[in-house]
């Protein structure tokens, strides 16, 4: 069985002359110890997801429909003293911004100890001790010091360490990890990365990465989706995505890559932008920025085959696929 299994999830947003869908119908399964990866440009619905497999949307939001069976429990149908349960115990998160998760006036070893002993019938001293090994294994220096310190007092790689620390200490069957190093300079970026995939990998933990790296991606993670407008567009293994993406999107995502264009060149981009929740195109949402859409394209969703190994949602995949294999040959 999978360790989690979203069917045909839908979430809206109730506005004041509206209501719009910020997710539609996407369906997906991770197996116990999986690292998959969520890339897709800001207004993807990445993030959207992450927050929804916690149930963590908050109105005007709400989950419409759809199943997140998780360990075969319905995350969208528990109760609130369940959901406490759950979060942090056998599910967490690591957000984009370590000082917003962060409480500015407790201590780093105030705010773990508190969240051991909220899950855990542990003594002070034995919570304090566990926090410390916690930091210890993302190599944290001097861990009873920074027990005894604020979230100012550390630099923003610490922070980010000790936020991976926090969603470990209870030792969770899935971390999900939303852009964990957009705050922290480049250079730290990789460090951040590398100590998150050996956590997950020596303590069997279950990741899902979501990010607009599909670079990151390519090193993180087994599987992918590939996200737009609310919509799973393209899902499959990492490596047949990145080595022979089906979807038009996608290739223009890898494209759009540093590492794609020559030094002194203008970096390739994909024209046009991510459509409004208010204003989401009839058809394919990506047709007005594809240059392989046709009037079919723009009146009718595609629906979701197989493909060259992969899952895609397009009508013109194989026109796609000829074309690059005219181009390589």
């Amino acid at each position: 069985m999978s360790l989690l299994s979203v069917r045909d999830l839908t979430v809206k947003f109730a506005m004041r002359d509206e209501t719009v869908t910020a997710l539609n119908q996407i369906s997906f399964d991770l197996a116990k110890g999986e690292r998959l990866g969520i890339v897709g440009e800001s207004g993807a619905g990445k993030s959207i997801t992450g927050f929804s497999l916690m149930n963590l949307i908050s109105r005007p939001g709400f989950i419409d429909q759809g199943q997140i069976l998780f360990d075969g429990d319905d995350v969208a149908r528990m109760s609130d003293k369940e959901l406490r349960t759950m979060r942090g115990n056998r599910m967490a998160m690591i957000f984009q911004d370590p000082m917003v998760t962060l409480n500015p006036v407790l201590t780093i070893g105030q705010q773990m100890v508190e969240t051991l002993r909220a899950h855990r019938k542990l003594s002070r001293a034995e919570a304090e001790q566990i926090a410390i090994v916690k930091l210890r294994e993302v190599y944290i220096p001097s861990p009873e010091e920074r027990m005894n310190q604020y979230p100012h007092e550390l630099s923003g790689g610490m922070r980010q360490r000790i936020i991976i620390a926090m969603a470990l200490l209870l030792d969770p069957q899935l971390i999900i990890a939303d852009e964990p190093t957009t705050a922290l300079d480049v250079t730290i970026q990789a460090d951040i990365m590398e100590l998150l995939l050996e956590l997950c990998q020596s303590n069997k933990v279950g990741l899902i990465l979501i990010t607009h790296d599909l670079g990151v991606v390519s090193q993180m993670t087994e599987r992918t989706l590939v996200m737009y407008a609310g919509r799973i567009i393209e899902a499959g293994k990492t490596r047949e995505i990145i080595n022979d993406p089906q979807h038009p999107y996608t290739q223009g995502l890898i494209n759009a890559l540093p590492q794609q264009t020559l030094p002194g060149h203008k970096l390739k981009q994909i024209p046009g932008a991510m459509p409004s929740l208010t204003a989401i195109p009839a058809g394919c949402p990506f047709s007005p920025r594809c240059q392989y859409a046709v009037d079919h394209c723009r009146s009718t969703l595609p629906e979701v085959v197989q493909y060259a190994g992969v899952e895609v949602a397009c009508h013109e995949v194989n026109r796609l696929h000829n074309d690059r294999l005219e181009q390589s040959a």
